[in-house]
């Protein structure tokens, strides 16, 4: 049964897939981040628009001239805009990374008392979770890489379960709600067809 929420697909798999109980960036350092991140152009104008205030976020590890923060504008049509600009690595990391794993573009929201992610890329948020070709979904590809949250033995939770507050805060509350209301029909769905199963087999 396909659902569609906010003009996204929504992939079930995001209800079951194992996960750590939460994201520790003193466990992990920020890994996912090592790799960069792609973000709308609009969010990376706003990035531009604050770069005095995140350059003062910025160590020693970063670099802090904004014409190196950015790859190539591409076009993506799982972008609002239709475009899209990748962040570049620097010292092995994404230029927005401090060497302690934190994201200057949410210390600098912080700093300003605004609400934490608000100068933070989508996809950076979401992680491991990505809108891919109009599906919501789950960026296994770049998961698999992880060398924590990728690991069953640390796994104690669902992705959804583990990001609900993320999720929230993409759908807003009356895509959450559509959200949990078919989590629920899935799983009900899903219970239905093992009895049916045990009554064949």
């Amino acid at each position: 049964m396909e659902k569609i929420i906010n003009g996204l697909i929504i992939d079930p798999l995001i209800f079951t897939y194992p996960f750590v109980p939460r994201c520790d960036i003193c466990i992990c350092s920020g890994e996912c981040c090592w790799y960069g991140v792609y973000m709308d152009l609009k969010e990376m104008e706003t990035i531009l628009d604050k770069k005095d205030l995140i350059k003062k976020q910025m160590d020693e590890t970063q670099i802090t001239d904004e014409s190196k923060w950015f790859e190539p504008i591409l076009e993506d049509g799982d972008f609002e805009s239709g475009y899209c600009a990748g962040t570049e690595i620097y010292n092995h990391k994404c230029v927005f990374l401090d060497k302690n794993g934190f994201c200057s573009l949410q210390k600098a929201a912080i700093s300003e008392n605004e609400f934490k992610w608000k100068y933070k890329p989508i996809y950076c948020v979401l992680f491991p979770l990505v809108v891919f070709e109009g599906k919501f979904t789950i960026d296994d590809t770049h998961l698999e890489r992880m060398h924590y949250c990728s690991k069953s033995k640390n796994h104690k939770s669902t992705i959804f379960e583990a990001m609900k507050e993320e999720i929230r805060y993409f759908f807003g509350e009356e895509g959450f709600s559509e959200l949990l209301q078919y989590k629920n029909e899935f799983f009900n769905m899903s219970k239905g067809k093992v009895i049916e199963n045990e009554i064949k087999g």
